[in-house]
């Protein structure tokens, strides 16, 4: 995997109330910045989405694109790019880890590459601020349900 940019953040709900609010795609153009539409194209066994197409639009970024997933119950989903316009790679995780009070950490993975060009502190720099408006938009969405 390319380099990474890597952030947590602490949830005042269980592991499984995270994990459920991650595994909702449909719901996420109401809570997750800039994406437009998910749309799961692919389940698994567990009824979990396996590919998950998006329309993204957060500047500079607009993309259509498909994403696998791999689930590990409520403790951690990883995924990768399947196909994508503008992104060449995607791949992250939300690690969830049980803190024992009812509250999880969540720390988010996540590393891009674009076919336009960036320099490498730009790049950084955007996957920082998808991370952050990503774990804050987790943490409202869980703790408002």
């Amino acid at each position: 995997m390319a380099e990474q940019t890597t952030s947590s953040i602490l949830i005042d709900a269980p592991p499984a109330a995270v994990m459920a609010v991650i595994a909702d795609f449909k719901s996420y153009p109401s809570w997750a910045k800039g994406v437009q539409k998910a749309e799961v194209t692919s389940e698994g066994v567990d009824g979990r989405a396996e590919e998950v197409f998006f329309e993204l639009d957060v500047s500079p970024i607009k993309d259509e694109y498909t994403l696998a997933y791999d689930w590990d119950g409520d403790r951690e989903v990883t995924w990768s790019l399947v196909e994508g316009k503008m992104l060449k790679a995607l791949d992250g995780s939300y690690a969830l880890r049980d803190l024992r009070d009812g509250s999880t950490e969540v720390t988010y993975r996540l590393a891009l590459d674009v076919s336009i060009p960036l320099i490498g502190m730009l790049k950084r720099k955007g996957e920082k601020i998808l991370i952050d408006t990503a774990l804050k938009g987790l943490k409202k969405r869980v703790e408002t349900r």
